[in-house]
Parts: structure tokens; C-alpha cells; sequence
């Protein structure tokens, strides 16, 4: 055991003052028809919640994450790190885990070794599969941290580096696979630009696109029957990435043929740094039936980049949780890609973050349905574009008008009445009502 201080996780309810215990997430109790662990299908993120040790470009790590291991980067380590995550899901009762080929083992310099460190390594989580009922959520392979993805991996310039990037997304989804994944990502870390003076945008979308296509066909032909993911993000590490948020990656797949088998894996602070809101790229997702999955954590407004903090803020995840609902649920979960900030460093703060980051989505999820049992939101909605319910409203929604006659019917009105009021402030205020209200 490697948190022995740290006890199975319970739930105590709003009212409990135990840092190790679940104020709000309640896996049992039925919200919307369905218990919130139906509802919430939480993951581990195995890059931060392992691996990452609270390092900065000002600094080195704060958190010891060797898990007793004596030597860090090394196969010891990788399996000290199996036994960490597996014990570390169970306590705060988490049923998946998401991956990176390099998060799982040390990336050797010939691919052949690093592979069979893989096949090592995965056989060894398979066997904590089968023993705790943990499952993966999804697979990736991480193709922006070597030095050889400075340009990127589908849209690099080098042949050679894009057939090194076909190799791992072939492993990676072989892994994916045997761990019984659910889906399968593709987070363009560095599939961008710095500068158009050296670029061929159109050649490496295309290129792309093929490697995408590859991986597909690929998948499906050794039985992988899950959704791909695009996760977008607009900036950083490149100054601008082809997958900048929900709208282009969408125009991107249909441009491609790709629609049928990818679906959105949303982040909230990729979504922020876009310039939208999480609910946002939530909603072009779901309109467009590509709401897949959900990477879990807030970024700073104050902060440019990717700071990838644990989901506190209860606006944010009432909203999130209201986009859910409203979608249907997810094919996917919710992954917490979120990293304790590098003053907490104790074994205490990695159990606390993710109650945090539980607690936020299960309140979140509780006011979300009570918006929508309340109605009064739909309802003005509804109400809204009444007037597309009969006459010639009806007639354009139907399709069975033209430009001349809409043109006839608007010099016969003359001027319009002003559309009826928004309602903003009043809406506004009553999700605050039903968020705080006693």
C-alpha cells in the first residue's frame, strides 16, 4: 500500500468539514433519472496525477512522484506508478484512467524497446483491470514532447518523423485496444505554425488528415469499435494549431471525411483560451453530434496558457453539466486533465484535488437539473421563436418559401415590430436563484 494514511474516500455530505471526504458526489444518488455515477464517469489522467511533479520553466519539482520507486525512469518506476494509480482510483472510487504511450513507461531511444516496455507494462495494468473492475477511458499517444515533433507530427515537414508518428499511433491504439478503451485521441500539440513564411498549411492539413485516415482504418481492423477524438486547442505550444476549437476541428473532419468516426474530447481551459466559453465549444459539439468526452479543468482569466487547474468554479460546471443533459450524455467521461498547483505537493493534495474536482461536477450536475426541471430557461427559449411556429414562420422552417415571396410579405408589413426582449438580466438571475437559492 502507498497511501496508507489516506482511507477509502466516503461521502459525508455539504455539511462535513473532513478534507477526505466527498461534499457533494454521492455515487448513488439518482439525479435526472440516472445515479451520479452514471452521470459522471470520472478518469485519472495518468500524465498529471503520476507523473508530473510540479515543475515550471523557473523551476524543478516540487512533488515527489517515485512511489518508492529507487530510481526514477525506469521500468521499476512504471510498475511503482501501476500500483500508485490503481490504488489511488480505488479510494476515491474513479472507475477509468486516460494514457499516453510515454506516460505508461520511459520512451527508449530505439522504438522497437520502447514497445516492448509497452507490451510489458500493459499486461501488468491488465492484470489491475482484472482484479479492481478499473477500466480505460481512452488511449493516446504523445507525439508534441520529443524533440523530434518540433514541427509537428502529421504536419511535420520531415517523411521520416511522420512514419515514426504512424509507428506510435499504431502501437498506441493496439494498447488501446487490450486495455479495452473506449475511444482513441488525437491532441495536435504541435500541428500548427510559428509563421506562414515557412508553411504549406494546405500540405499539412492534408497530411494530416491522411494520418488520421490511416489510423482509422487501421483501428477498425483489429477491432477497435470506440470514437476518435479531436481535442481542440487554439495556441500554445505553436502560436496557432490547426485544431483551434470545436467549429474548425468539425469543418476540418467533414472536409476530410472523417465525421463518422471522430467525435469532440472538449477541454474547458482550451475552450477559455479559444476565446469562448466551455459551454461554448460544448454546445457546437452537441448541435453538430460530436459531443463525445470531456477533459475536466479550468483555466486562470488572468493567465494566457494552459494552466490546467482543478474545476472549482460551480457557474462552470452547472453549465457544463446543463450542455450534458440537454446532449444526452456522453459517449465518453470526464478525465480529469488537471495538476495540482506546485505548492501542493503532498500525497494529501492529489486525494484533495480530485474531491475538489468531483464535488464541482457533482454540484454542478445536481443545479444543472434543477435548471431544467425548473423550465423557465427552455421556456423562454421556446417562447422566443414562437414565431416560426405558424405562418410564414412555419413556411421558412418548412422550406416551402422563396426570396420573392418573404420579399412580398415584408413590403406588405412594412416596418417590423422590434423582436421581443432577450431577457438576459432576468434569465441571469434566475440560475443564480436556482443555484444559490435557499
Amino acid at each position: 500500500m502507498l497511501f496508507p494514511n489516506i482511507p477509502v474516500i466516503p461521502y459525508e455530505g455539504p455539511t462535513s468539514t473532513n478534507p477526505l471526504a466527498f461534499k457533494y458526489y454521492n455515487p448513488d444518488q439518482v439525479v435526472a433519472g440516472k445515479t451520479m455515477k452514471e452521470h459522471l464517469p470520472f478518469a485519472m489522467a495518468w500524465w498529471h496525477n503520476l507523473c508530473a511533479g510540479g515543475s515550471d520553466m523557473f523551476g524543478r519539482e516540487t512533488a515527489d512522484k517515485s512511489f518508492g520507486a529507487a530510481e526514477k525512469g525506469t521500468m521499476e518506476h512504471a510498475k511503482a506508478k501501476v500500483d500508485a494509480g490503481f490504488e489511488f482510483m480505488q479510494k476515491l472510487g474513479i472507475e477509468y484512467f486516460c494514457f499516453h504511450d510515454v506516460d505508461i513507461v520511459p520512451e527508449a531511444d530505439d522504438i522497437n524497446e520502447t514497445n516492448r516496455r509497452l507490451d510489458e507494462i500493459t499486461d501488468y495494468i491488465l492484470e489491475k483491470m482484472n482484479a479492481t473492475g478499473i477500466k480505460c477511458l481512452w488511449g493516446t499517444a504523445n507525439m508534441f514532447s520529443n524533440p523530434r515533433f518540433m514541427n509537428g507530427a502529421g504536419s511535420t515537414n520531415s517523411a521520416d518523423v511522420f512514419c515514426f508518428a504512424a509507428a506510435q499511433v499504431k502501437k498506441a491504439l493496439e494498447l488501446t485496444v487490450k486495455l479495452g478503451g473506449k475511444g482513441y485521441v488525437f491532441w495536435g500539440g504541435r500541428e500548427g505554425y510559428e509563421t506562414l513564411l515557412n508553411t504549406d498549411m494546405k500540405f499539412e492539413q492534408e497530411n494530416i488528415a491522411r494520418l488520421m485516415k490511416m489510423a482509422v482504418k487501421y483501428g477498425r481492423s483489429i477491432g477497435f469499435t470506440g470514437d476518435f477524438y479531436i481535442e481542440p486547442k487554439p495556441k500554445e505550444p505553436m502560436k496557432h494549431q490547426y485544431d483551434f476549437d470545436a467549429a474548425t476541428a468539425i469543418g476540418f473532419l467533414r472536409q476530410h471525411g472523417l465525421d463518422k468516426d471522430f467525435k469532440m474530447n472538449i477541454e474547458a481551459n482550451h475552450a477559455t483560451l479559444a476565446g469562448h466559453t466551455f459551454q461554448h465549444d460544448l454546445r457546437v459539439s452537441a448541435i453538430n453530434g460530436m459531443l463525445g468526452s470531456i477533459d475536466a479543468n479550468q483555466g486562470d482569466y488572468l493567465l494566457g496558457w494552459d494552466t490546467d487547474e482543478f474545476p472549482f468554479n460551480i457557474y462552470e460546471t452547472t453549465m457544463c453539466m446543463y450542455e450534458v443533459l440537454k446532449a444526452g450524455g456522453l459517449t465518453g467521461g470526464f478525465n480529469f486533465d488537471a495538476k495540482n498547483r506546485r505548492p501542493s505537493y503532498t500525497v494529501e493534495d492529489m486525494f484533495e484535488a480530485y474531491i475538489l474536482g468531483m464535488d464541482a461536477f457533482a454540484l454542478g450536475l445536481i443545479k444543472a437539473a434543477k435548471i431544467i426541471e425548473d423550465g423557465r430557461v427552455d421556456n423562454f427559449i421556446a417562447e422566443r421563436y414562437s414565431s416560426y411556429n405558424s405562418g410564414i414562420g412555419a413556411k421558412i422552417i418548412a422550406n416551402e418559401t422563396t426570396l420573392e415571396e418573404l420579399a412580398d410579405y415584408a413590403a406588405k408589413m412594412g416596418a417590423p415590430e422590434l423582436p421581443g426582449s432577450g431577457k438576459q438580466e432576468y434569465l441571469e438571475a434566475v440560475v443564480n436563484n436556482i443555484m444559490f437559492g435557499c
